[in-house]
């Protein structure tokens, strides 16, 4: 795990022959894993899932060499994801919603199986993994025991993070290039469960996994209960795939190709973001004060004597580092790491 690098097909950034990817287009995706399979999503080698008439797509993990993913073959660019699951329990665990680009642009939520207490959040921009200063933390009620719904709406301009209905965290695209860069081409869904407490994992992922996982007491299980899906389609009114124009990775590079041909580059569409070169500046809101999200599917209760700020202030991430994941504490014992999706990708391979 120490020396895997963030995985992905084919390069656009790097390579000419790759190929358009299916989008997700103009119908939105609504799926009750409650109802069994779903044909959006296509299991990762190894994995297999059984599904639970109430409680959804269940993810099982019986030892730390299991690591169910599923992936989906179509793609957004710019869009909502929401997700109402409940996480695997167990120090050494993880739970993992990713959104990953071919060119290794991500966004995600992880949850430790040993903090039943709050969820992270990252995101990572061409694969970087040279800082790990990106990361927050937000605190969730029982998210072990309990049933949440949390969200990733993603467009040109913004990237918000939700739980419940209420925005934890927002990113602006400020046009930083580097690993503070905006993710910002189409990305496919992946949701899974791995093994961060492995025997041979990097003393400090085990350290921020919670310890050694332990399935002496039966398997470890996370479930998914459902999934809404819209592509926004980088602006526009159909897609039906989306092609790299040229190597830059940029939003506006990315061709959208509808039922009779290419539809336009996204370069017409304006945005506000314009390209800057600096170290970092995104904007950070995390939700910390005593507020708490309730325990329930999709409510929200609130201490009436706390009100969480709404107040978004522009930073620099060196002033907010908040290094999480298996990245953030293997960079701080001095090792390689990489993010979510990179993990999944490797323990599937």
């Amino acid at each position: 795990m120490v020396s895997a690098q963030t995985y992905t097909d084919c390069d656009p950034t790097k390579r000419s022959d790759c190929p358009a990817r299916k989008a997700v287009g103009s119908k939105p995706v609504n799926i009750d894993f409650r109802q069994g399979k779903n044909k959006f999503f296509k299991e990762a080698e190894g994995t297999k899932l059984t599904y639970d008439k109430d409680l959804g797509a269940v993810f099982s993990i019986a030892n730390e060499n299991q690591a169910p993913t599923i992936g989906s073959d179509a793609y957004i660019f710019f869009g909502q994801v929401d997700v109402v699951l409940r996480a695997a329990p167990g120090p050494g665990v993880v739970t993992s919603f990713v959104l990953q680009s071919d060119d290794l642009d991500e966004i995600d939520w992880e949850w430790l199986g040993g903090d039943n207490a709050q969820v992270q959040h990252n995101y990572f921009s061409k694969g970087c993994t040279e800082t790990y200063d990106r990361g927050g933390f937000s605190p969730v009620a029982d998210p072990i025991g309990a049933f949440h719904t949390y969200t990733i709406k993603w467009t040109s301009e913004q990237l918000d993070w939700i739980i419940d209905g209420q925005v934890v965290r927002t990113l602006k695209n400020t046009g930083i290039e580097g690993c503070a860069g905006y993710p910002q081409s189409p990305m496919q869904i992946k949701l899974g469960t791995w093994v961060a407490g492995r025997k041979d994992a990097p003393q400090g992922t085990i350290e921020w996994a919670g310890g050694l996982a332990d399935f002496s007491n039966g398997p470890s299980d996370g479930y998914y209960q459902s999934l809404k899906i819209i592509d926004y389609m980088g602006g526009h009114k159909e897609a039906t795939e989306y092609q790299y124009g040229d190597k830059s990775g940029t939003w506006q590079s990315i061709k959208v190709i509808g039922s009779s041909g290419v539809v336009s580059s996204s370069s017409s569409v304006t945005s506000k973001a314009t390209t800057k070169t600096a170290t970092s500046a995104t904007t950070l809101q995390t939700v910390t004060s005593s507020t708490a999200l309730g325990a329930t599917n999709g409510t929200l209760t609130t201490d009436a004597t706390t009100t969480p700020t709404s107040t978004t202030e522009e930073v620099t991430e060196t002033e907010t580092a908040i290094p999480t994941g298996a990245a953030g504490k293997v960079a701080l014992s001095n090792m390689a790491a990489m993010g979510a999706a990179a993990v999944l990708g490797y323990l599937v391979l």
